[in-house]
């Protein structure tokens, strides 16, 4: 029986059916060897990239999510986090243990319900607890703009767009993650996965992942980089790629040919199969990781037009390099940021974050995140209004409604995501100029050292929002805030399930204290 379970696994992406808009998302452990090297997992659905979810733009979603964990040597609690959907009316069902909900104790479940209101796009879902994620429990979520993506302005530029374009980059790691981060020290991947396959350097042997694609068809592949940690450099020989999505928010056609995609970031690219019929490398160079570069097939999958024979390919990387950058992306849809077109030019509040480190802790402000041990919504919930009041002290800022905020990132290099909105990039990683008239729109950007991102979006989501870094090992060593967005209205604006609250005492009966 293990073998066939670890056989099933193995087989890589999207190998059970997708499920959406309802479904049962189970979370077990499995030992799984992706790049040749076995180890115990966190999987959803049971596989790696977990179970695709997918649905149309206003469905409602009912995933279910069944905590089926036992292996007591890692987390066995879990919560989900559905990346990129700004969960109006939802907050609840964000998925951000001890900020919107406690965790889902073993043997039992939690249905999560929200809406796709208004939204379309390349998503994903990863669990929320710990670095539990890091230990694979990360999955791709595409919400399609009407039936086969009708009603998708970009429709016209692609003729393919399916379960079988949808393209993971992953890093993989054979220690556990809670191993990893109790280090207190970077932590290289030890492979880079494609849709859950990929070679380990040192016995470079494993499958890769095959996109098949047919001569002189259009192709709309989501890249969703599901990354703990490392960014990537992707490419594919021969071919360029017309940039038209970020973050599940359509923008102008870019046409580039190298992409680098840090963690949680999303792109729709165009890929016209017109080249000679033949195998080509996909590439996903990682940043770091220990075995960066491409020999003997490792970072990389395979490209293969119909018709080409069963072989790694022989192609080249391209040498003139067009890469893409944030200041040439523009959303095609109501292109503008919020407020007055000038630095400081926000409603009411114009805020700093200053980025740190110290004593083995990462410092927003100069403080360190901590968990608390009620979640920051049941806090609300239950009267609390004020940051002086919510816990944990000093990592909550209040924002007041329907205002717009202009938020300066500033310190060393992270990836930064904020739940619960899409924001304008007003002023982009290592640039000294402002763009207010159609800057890049997205949920996950950068900050670089020595220099300022400046970020806007409007408080019209009332509830607590994670701001946090994507290294997952970061945000775990303290390096997020949750902003509490119009306290007073969160109360009658997410009404909460008894099995929310139910989330509570179950966890607390069995890790009391604990966070």
């Amino acid at each position: 029986m293990f073998r066939l379970v670890l056989a099933l696994s193995a087989f890589g992406a999207f190998s059970r059916a997708a499920i959406g808009p309802t479904g049962d998302l189970d979370i077990s452990n499995v030992n799984l060897a992706p790049d040749g090297v076995p180890r115990m997992t966190v999987l959803a659905g049971g596989t790696f990239p977990g179970t695709l979810i997918t649905g149309k733009k206003d469905d409602n979603f009912k995933i279910n999510v069944i905590n089926s964990l036992t292996d007591s040597s890692m987390l066995t609690s879990t919560s989900i986090h559905w990346h990129g959907l700004w969960q109006y009316g939802t907050s609840y069902a964000d998925g951000a243990a001890f900020v919107t909900q406690c965790p889902i104790t073993a043997n039992n479940s939690f249905l999560y319900e929200f809406s796709a209101e208004g939204q379309a796009g390349t998503f994903w879902y990863h669990s929320h607890m710990g670095v539990q994620y890091c230990d694979g429990l990360r999955g791709a979520f595409i919400v399609y703009d009407g039936e086969n993506g009708e009603n998708d302005p970009h429709r016209h530029l692609y003729d393919v767009d399916d379960e079988n374009t949808v393209i993971t980059l992953a890093d993989w790691y054979h220690t556990d993650a809670q191993i990893l981060s109790q280090a207190h020290q970077p932590s290289l991947p030890d492979s880079i996965l494609i849709n859950g396959k990929g070679r380990f350097g040192a016995t470079p042997n494993a499958d890769l992942a095959i996109v098949n694609v047919e001569h002189g068809k259009r192709y709309r592949l989501r890249l969703v980089s599901i990354s703990c940690d490392v960014r990537y450099t992707f490419s594919v020989d021969g071919h360029d790629l017309s940039v038209i999505e970020a973050d599940a928010v359509n923008h102008q056609p870019v046409t580039v040919n190298s992409i680098t995609l840090l963690a949680g970031q999303r792109y729709s690219v165009i890929l016209n199969a017109n080249q000679t019929i033949g195998n080509y490398w996909i590439r996903s160079n990682p940043s770091s990781n220990h075995y960066t570069g491409f020999a003997h097939g490792i970072n990389t999958a395979i490209l293969r037009y119909s018709g080409a024979p069963v072989a790694d390919p022989r192609t080249s990387i391209q040498t003139n390099t067009v890469a893409l950058t944030e200041d040439a992306l523009h959303p095609l849809e109501s292109p503008g940021a919020p407020g007055a077109p000038t630095p400081g030019g926000a409603d009411v509040v114009v805020m700093n974050m200053t980025l740190g480190y110290s004593n083995g802790r990462f410092t927003v402000n100069g403080v360190s995140y901590i968990p608390p041990t009620i979640p920051v919504l049941l806090q609300i919930l239950s009267g609390k209004q004020t940051a002086q009041d919510l816990l944990p002290s000093g990592s909550v800022y209040t924002l007041p409604p329907n205002k717009v905020i202009e938020l300066n990132l500033i310190g060393a290099n992270h990836p930064f995501h904020l739940h619960g909105h899409t924001f304008d990039v007003v002023r982009i990683a290592g640039s000294d100029t402002y763009n207010f008239e159609d800057p890049v729109r997205r949920d996950v950007t950068s900050v670089v050292a020595g220099n300022t991102t400046t970020i806007r979006f409007t408080t019209d989501n009332p509830g607590p929002w994670f701001l946090h870094c994507h290294i997952d090992f970061h945000m775990e060593a303290g390096l997020a805030v949750v902003f509490a967005e119009d306290t007073g209205a969160t109360p009658s604006a997410n009404q909460v399930k008894d099995t929310w609250e139910n989330l509570c005492p179950l966890y607390n009966s069995q890790f009391p204290g604990q966070s």
